[in-house]
């Protein structure tokens, strides 16, 4: 017995000397990297890896691409943007140069979207079903035969642009997902294609919104044009367009709308959702636009990471390197330190927006003429 009481004090010491040497390697990374952050880049490796031995859960990777690409880039995407782009231009929330920093910044990102970032969306997406459905089959609903198609669509559609909503919610409020959201808020020149400006790993959290389509794929699936009208009007909520929906606005997000999420001044963790407003009145998060918001400066107080509006000269592809490195740079443990939007107090400073220019007539729905 006595022998066994030994080896375990030996080993309780050798523990001991260890735990203060792991604790030190510890910090000294943590110096250098944001460890949670990786976290996110781990679990996106493992999903692919995943879903490349199970051969993608049988389903044809090359079919899914060239789906994603029509919605991303496809004829009637582009058309719908372009339309959009002299929208803008027609009836600006904000006035700038055709060729703002912003605007040429976020088309490289639109490029790294359809090119690079598209494959990695697809294969989280064949990869997070395929787990579903093996570690969860019985969220499978079987073929209900008097559920018509339509209404099958329609509960898949509002039941995405929930968890999209809650996922939405999880970016401002967790600091580990906001290190890779804040890069969508630090566009200071709002325009269609700021819906492109996300980090490629921020979708690991949205995988969450292919759980309705898993639970009802027995029942029918959303088409490609479906997607490409829902993702052509999240894009269009961010587009620097002066208008809302008039009564329509109580319901779907509109761009008056959405600018609110994108002010400088204030809280950003209102005003969340995708395509309905529903979630933000039902949470008490929905500020609805006013003459004073719809013309509001957008961007991050304090610049927290690297911006093309910064310098005197732009050097997007500089910036575009930095700001995709920025999540996984060391946590600022500084007084003064950026936390995420929805642990900010809100203060009467806070509270500022830009006013509308004198002389401009409001509209019933918000909008300024």
């Amino acid at each position: 017995m006595s022998t066994v009481v030994v080896g375990t004090t030996r080993s309780a010491a050798t523990v001991r000397r260890e735990l203060p040497v792991a604790a030190g390697r510890h910090r000294a990374l943590s110096t250098r990297v944001y460890l949670p952050a990786c976290s996110i880049a781990v679990v996106a490796a493992v999903l692919v890896t995943i879903g490349w031995l199970s051969h993608w859960g049988g389903t044809s990777f090359a079919a899914s691409m060239t789906s994603l690409r029509v919605v991303l880039v496809g004829p009637v995407t582009l058309i719908v943007l372009s339309a959009f782009l002299i929208v803008e231009r027609l009836r600006p929330a904000q006035r700038r140069p055709i060729f703002a920093r912003g605007y040429r910044q976020d088309l490289l990102y639109t490029v790294l979207n359809a090119t690079i970032v598209a494959p990695l969306v697809v294969a989280l997406s064949l990869s997070f079903a395929e787990v579903a459905h093996r570690s969860l089959p019985w969220i499978v609903m079987p073929h209900l035969d008097a559920a018509p198609r339509w209404g099958v669509i329609a509960l898949i559609f509002v039941a995405m642009d929930g968890c999209n909503w809650l996922a939405h919610l999880a970016n401002h409020h967790i600091r580990m997902l906001w290190r890779f959201h804040e890069l969508h808020h630090s566009q200071e020149d709002m325009s269609v294609l700021t819906v492109f400006r996300t980090h490629p790993l921020i979708h690991v959290s949205y995988l969450i919104a292919l759980i309705p389509g898993v639970v009802l794929v027995a029942n029918g699936a959303i088409s490609t044009t479906f997607l490409v009208v829902y993702a052509g009007f999240v894009a269009f909520e961010h587009s620097n367009t002066n208008l809302g929906f008039g009564p329509l606005g109580r319901l779907f997000v509109s761009p008056n709308y959405h600018r609110i999420h994108h002010r400088l001044n204030g809280r950003q963790d209102i005003n969340l959702g995708f395509a309905l407003t529903i979630w933000d009145q039902l949470s008490g998060r929905a500020v609805f636009p006013t003459p004073e918001t719809i013309r509001a400066d957008t961007g991050l107080p304090g610049r927290p990471i690297a911006v093309e509006q910064a310098s005197t000269r732009p050097r997007h592809l500089r910036v575009m390197l930095a700001q995709l490195v920025a999540p996984f740079r060391p946590l600022d443990r500084t007084p003064d330190a950026p936390s995420p939007p929805g642990e900010r107090a809100e203060t009467a400073s806070t509270l500022a927006f830009s006013a509308a220019p004198s002389g401009d007539s409001v509209l019933a729905d918000g909008s300024v003429t």
